[in-house]
């Protein structure tokens, strides 16, 4: 794609623009241009509405900001976390074939994270803080749980980021170190959550967010489990570092009322598509993982015919399989090698799915595996979080998944099978989805984890955030590093190096970052909650 390509090389000085504007053109941007007063629109909510579509849009990266509304995704998470959580490969050599798949961080790429985050959804969390903090309490509250979500994504990918001092200079703010911003993450939640409680109970039938609400349409009562369920997750990022803190913010979650069967955070919004649809089933440049076909085939799970195509290569079919995916990190001469292995099952209006009812339940039977108080034993809610996901896909047959002792099969690359893995490899994910009492706490995490691997699919930086801090589900290392000894294969990516324009725009602010970081500015410097070691 020449034209996509192009895009690529002008990005850094787009980016650079646009994280300059944010701040400075703050109040032309959000200051109504056609004679209709804030005054005006009062009535109806629209003066603070108006800003959530970006909010919740740019999340998952697909507000139409007149470009296109897909390939900037493919940069911000689908070229890092989808492929670094082991769930999606791209049959593309993008920059000769030596690029983030390869351990080679391109700039360019890393960037944009951070870049669109603070260029396009914090002027808009901004002005909402601005308009509604005090008169409009409730549309805080959501911008708030919103700004959370959002940052805490970006955050699992760079480390330290700008929250808690955003908007309070020109170049953009402090950083917070990562301690402060699971605290700040905490606070923000439980206040959000706080005040839309006594808005309900003031104000039982009003839905005035309903208009603007991609998420939930308006029900301020799914935004509380929400937010719960958010902290909930957050809670367990940070176990290895910070446990105590960890359980007593898990458990006031959990208390408050989480995310149960038939819950989902996604985003559904009129003209919203799917960036990966577009990315997977019209350019053809995301495929199915090969740890995804191991496991998913190894499993006979039935979700796979939910989440991925039959492939179309000729050869890969004669060799009798039903699905084929890529090793990540392997020698690619040409997008024709691997082009016609499986896509993505994805519509372009399929919705972004953010959290489910399953990860809440793992969450919850990991925490019971700790000994904390979660409502349930591990094993209750392991099962609990396959159902959910089941019925999620609307799949069949659970009773005879949860009772299987299959293990993940090997993987064979028809093309070149110097990148096959054999079934008895130390790379392969080896337990079967049946629980066993027997099993010590480390085995019934990994377990635990791996059905929320797949449960979680295709949503990318979690899965990729949970890899790092359990270890699990153990995935293939890549086969050609050209990280040039920064990068170790066996570790793989801990993080992505911070946008080059806070290097050169916010000199200060970057310097306060890499001493918060705590390593070096690479992708092999561990986050502040990854910690080295056993889990128990």
């Amino acid at each position: 794609m020449k034209q996509y390509i192009k895009k690529l090389l002008v990005l850094p000085l787009a980016a650079i623009f646009f994280l300059g504007a944010c701040t400075d053109n703050f109040e032309e941007m959000n200051t109504n241009s056609v004679g209709i007063s804030d005054e005006d629109l009062k009535a109806d909510y629209q003066f603070i509405g108006v800003h959530f579509p970006q909010i919740q849009q740019m999340i998952y990266c697909n507000y139409n900001w007149g470009w296109g509304v897909n390939w900037p995704f493919q940069i911000m998470q689908n070229l890092n976390a989808d492929i670094y959580s082991g769930y999606m490969m791209t049959p593309t050599p993008f920059a000769g074939n030596v690029n983030n798949t390869t351990y080679a961080l391109v700039d360019g790429w890393n960037a944009s994270a951070f870049d669109y985050t603070y260029a396009y959804m914090m002027p808009a969390v901004l002005a909402v803080k601005n308009k509604a903090e005090v008169e409009f309490p409730s549309f805080y509250a959501v911008s708030r749980i919103l700004k959370v979500l959002g940052l805490s994504r970006v955050s699992t990918q760079y480390g330290p980021i700008i929250y808690s001092q955003y908007g309070e200079s020109k170049t953009g703010g402090e950083y917070d170190k990562e301690s402060d911003l699971y605290n700040n993450f905490f606070t923000d939640l439980e206040e959000a959550v706080a005040a839309l409680e006594k808005y309900v109970e003031d104000n039982p039938d009003a839905q005035p967010f309903a208009k603007f609400d991609n998420f939930f349409g308006g029900d301020y009562n799914k935004w509380i489990k929400f937010a719960n369920s958010l902290q909930l997750r957050l809670a367990m990022r940070i176990v290895k570092v910070a446990p105590e803190l960890a359980q007593q913010k898990a458990e006031e979650a959990i208390k408050r009322g989480v995310f149960t069967e038939g819950d989902i955070a996604q985003i559904v919004a009129n003209g919203y598509t799917h960036p990966v649809a577009a990315i997977s089933g019209s350019w053809g440049d995301i495929s199915m993982s090969a740890e995804m076909e191991s496991m998913l085939s190894g499993y006979q799970d039935p979700r796979i015919a939910a989440y991925f195509n039959a492939p179309a290569d000729e050869a890969v079919i004669a060799a009798g399989y039903e699905y084929k995916g890529i090793r990540q990190g392997i020698a690619i001469d040409d997008k024709a090698t691997y082009g016609g292995h499986s896509l993505l099952n994805l519509a372009p209006e399929s919705p972004a799915v953010l959290m489910t009812a399953a990860e809440v339940y793992f969450l919850r039977a990991e925490g019971a595996l700790r000994g904390w108080e979660v409502g349930g034993s591990a094993e209750a809610l392991y099962e609990a979080g396959v159902a959910a996901s089941f019925a999620q896909h609307g799949v069949g047959g659970l009773e005879g998944y949860l009772s299987s002792e299959a293990l993940p099969a090997a993987y064979v690359d028809v093309k070149n099978d110097a990148n096959s893995v054999a079934a008895d490899s130390e790379y392969m994910n080896k337990v079967s989805p049946m629980w066993d009492a027997a099993d010590n706490n480390e085995v019934k995490l990994q377990k635990i984890i791996t059905q929320k691997w797949i449960a979680m699919f295709p949503e990318g930086i979690e899965a990729w955030a949970e890899y790092r801090r359990t270890g699990y589900p153990v995935l293939f290392p890549v086969v050609k590093n050209d990280s040039q000894g920064v990068i170790d294969s066996d570790n793989g990516i801990k993080r992505l190096n911070f946008s080059v324009s806070e290097k050169n725009n916010n000199p200060d602010g970057y310097a306060k970052a890499v001493q918060y970081l705590g390593g070096p500015d690479n992708g092999a410097t561990n986050l502040w909650w990854d910690v080295d070691g056993p889990n128990f």
